[in-house]
């Protein structure tokens, strides 16, 4: 399905990205995980082609995604969605007319400086914020809602492109461990049940156990782990994050019954 080979990034003298290889035959959800700077937000936007790479190549289905320009390289961003960490809606917009965004590489330029949508494409927004759980906030501005649902709102306009591939950059870093809880699930199910592949970097060890089938860990943008969930050990977290024996996994914890005992914030060194 994808192939990602000997993937670079540079920016002048830092190598952000160095000679990432993943090869992903089958739809799954992976995580990636890393301190702040190990290449994850990168690697993901070389992915979707928002940013250039220096060397290598990303293939999809037999497809070169890195030699794609024009037309070819927008369908590809299509079939690939972005989900970000700070939701980027248009704050004063219905819930309803972000979602409908998703649709905006198959309209025409009047089309979309008049806001005018297909009744059919209207009707499946709403399915989807159903399906979300947020389908009360449809005409609400985007702004009114809770950080969480805001981020199933970003998710709602991601899947309204119909995706092959999800790549979700720190969906839930900015979210109290409730909402982190409920939009991980949220792409749990996206992944079972349509047969999607999701790629989400991740800032806390067990939200990638528990969520994930693959596990990849980051560091001086290179990967050096590529496991499943039960390998990654308190032992392999501390050479991804470059820790020492003090680092501890509460300190890092999502869970509900962590909240008052640690933050959901690792406190790895940045």
């Amino acid at each position: 399905m994808l192939r990602i080979e000997q993937l670079t990034k540079k920016f002048g003298s830092n190598t952000a990205v160095d000679a990432a290889t993943i090869e992903v035959d089958r739809p799954m959800m992976i995580g990636i995980i890393g301190r702040s700077g190990a290449g994850k937000s990168t690697l993901l936007r070389m992915l979707n082609r928002l940013t250039d790479h220096t060397s290598g190549s990303v293939t999809f289905e037999g497809r070169d995604v890195t030699a794609l320009r024009g037309a070819d390289k927008r369908a590809w961003q299509a079939d690939c969605a972005m989900i970000f960490q700070q939701f980027n809606l248009v704050p004063r917009m219905d819930v309803v007319s972000n979602v409908l965004h998703g649709t905006l590489n198959r309209r025409s330029t009047l089309a979309t400086m008049f806001n005018l949508f297909p009744t059919e494409d209207i009707h499946r927004a709403i399915d989807i914020l159903d399906r979300l759980g947020i389908a009360d906030h449809a005409p609400k501005r985007a702004e009114a809602l809770s950080g969480g649902q805001q981020q199933r709102v970003a998710i709602a306009r991601a899947l309204m492109q119909d995706p092959k591939i999800i790549l979700a950059d720190e969906p839930i870093a900015s979210l109290d461990p409730m909402n982190a809880q409920i939009v991980m699930d949220a792409l749990r199910r996206i992944h079972e049940e349509d047969g999607r592949t999701v790629i989400a970097n991740l800032h806390t060890l067990d939200t990638a156990r528990r969520y994930c089938d693959r596990v990849i860990g980051m560091l001086h943008g290179r990967i050096v782990f590529d496991g499943r969930p039960e390998q990654l050990t308190t032992g392999a977290a501390r050479d991804i994050y470059g820790a020492d024996a003090s680092f501890s996994e509460e300190a890092t914890s999502t869970q509900l019954d962590a909240v008052g005992r640690a933050s959901n914030v690792a406190t790895v060194p940045a």
